[in-house]
């Protein structure tokens, strides 16, 4: 039997954590990644204090979380299982690289966790225990060879990666629709690196020497973390310019680009879905805040608005469900708006997916990107229409109850076999 002294103390630490609504941060704040995901810990702390001043959620403080899963994969699980059953979180916010995504699927699944998932990443999947508020493949990936093919006349592609499932899915979607567009496989040259790959001068002579017959060649980059730093430094080295040979890529924003010297970088490109740059009264408000409390010197990008969009909807969704029970919330998020921070709204889709603008920025001297490109907002489609067995899926939460719907056999696929 319990002592009194014991007993009142347990009684007083289980009140005490019923007192906060506790939000899970699991991004890499050491390795490899820890030079883009640092960033987004931190706008997570300001957006939970921001909401305290606000007065809270359903009466009560927000208390952040935060670990460290350190660029360490099978880590992303323990740290997300320990988030959930160890601190209790209520909701997580977090992940970067896709392999880091699919080693928490399995944990939050299997505990009923609610993840917000802010990059861009290579679609494939759908899970209810996950809102993606990064982009899909046809909200970056495909608008970007697209502007390569209509607007810089690109003939050869050279598809350069990180080794794991977000550059490997995602050249295979883009192997596929440069097919689609007549691009001969013969003149599509993919490569694939390692975490942290620092010696890049073989590759960059490969990718020059795939133009020695005049055809304009462009490069697709999937290459994340600082591994960028040794590749922008070599294409440099090797006099390439973007005039010779543009690069776009869709894993370095602002954030890796404060880390460069980008006088050799004018004029390559990023494809994203916001910029610091836009030009709105919502995003001049988000970045004044941001380097108020960061510092002049931070800058803004795009992981951090998908992370931004998708707690103030969880904030809404918490609000109107009353609660911050899993399945409750999970369904008030379907149809959840919000001000994105490019001046038009976004829409959280019966996949789990947003609407998101497509906006191609061209990199400046200043590490900042003027926008040459950008749409109104697009549906996020969680299965390529480019791969065959994923044109007859459907990802439907709300009508439907499933995240792989075949629509040529009527029956909803468990995904749980793709781990």
């Amino acid at each position: 039997m319990l002592g009194t002294g014991l007993a009142t103390l347990l009684a007083s630490t289980a009140y005490a954590q019923d007192e906060t609504i506790k939000v899970g941060v699991l991004h890499s704040l050491s390795g490899t990644m820890a030079i883009s995901e640092t960033t987004l810990k931190d706008t997570v702390v300001m957006l939970v204090e921001e909401q305290n001043k606000k007065g809270g959620l359903l009466g009560k403080q927000l208390e952040a979380v935060v670990v460290d899963p350190a660029s360490d994969w099978p880590l992303f699980a323990e740290k997300a299982r320990e988030l959930l059953t160890v601190n209790e979180v209520d909701v997580i916010f977090g992940g970067w690289t896709s392999v880091s995504r699919k080693s928490v699927l399995p944990v939050i699944e299997e505990l009923n966790g609610l993840m917000f998932y802010p990059v861009q990443y290579e679609g494939e999947e759908s899970s209810k225990n996950v809102f993606y508020t990064g982009a899909a493949p046809n909200q970056q990936a495909i608008p970007a060879v697209d502007y390569f093919l209509d607007e810089l006349g690109v003939e050869k592609f050279a598809l350069l990666g990180t080794d794991y499932v977000y550059p490997r899915t995602t050249n295979n979607i883009l192997e596929a629709y440069l097919g689609s567009k007549g691009i001969a496989a013969d003149d599509i040259f993919v490569n694939y690196t390692p975490f942290g790959h620092s010696d890049w001068s073989k590759i960059v002579a490969d990718v020059k020497a795939l133009g020695a017959d005049g055809k304009k060649v462009g490069v697709i980059s999937t290459i994340n973390g600082d591994a960028n730093v040794g590749f922008y430094k070599e294409l440099a080295a090797a006099g390439i310019s973007a005039d010779d040979i543009p690069v776009v890529a869709f894993s370095v924003g602002e954030e890796e680009l404060s880390g460069l010297d980008t006088s050799n970088l004018v004029g390559h490109l990023a494809a994203w879905n916001y910029f610091q740059s836009a030009e709105s009264p919502v995003n001049d408000e988000f970045v004044a805040a941001w380097k108020a409390k960061m510092g002049e010197e931070r800058v803004t990008n795009d992981p951090m608005e998908a992370t931004y969009i998708g707690f103030n909807m969880w904030v809404s969704a918490v609000t109107e469900a009353g609660t911050t029970d899993v399945d409750t919330v999970e369904k008030a998020m379907i149809g959840q708006t919000f001000p994105n921070l490019t001046g038009t709204e976004a829409e959280m889709l019966p996949n789990h997916h947003l609407t998101k603008p497509v906006l191609i920025g061209e990199i400046q001297a200043d590490g900042q990107f003027d926008i040459i490109s950008q749409t109104e907002p697009v549906a996020g489609d969680a299965w390529t229409d480019f791969l065959p067995e994923s044109a007859v899926l459907e990802s439907d939460w709300k009508d439907l109850g499933c995240g792989m719907y075949n629509t040529e056999t009527k029956t909803c696929v468990q995904l749980k076999s793709n781990y």
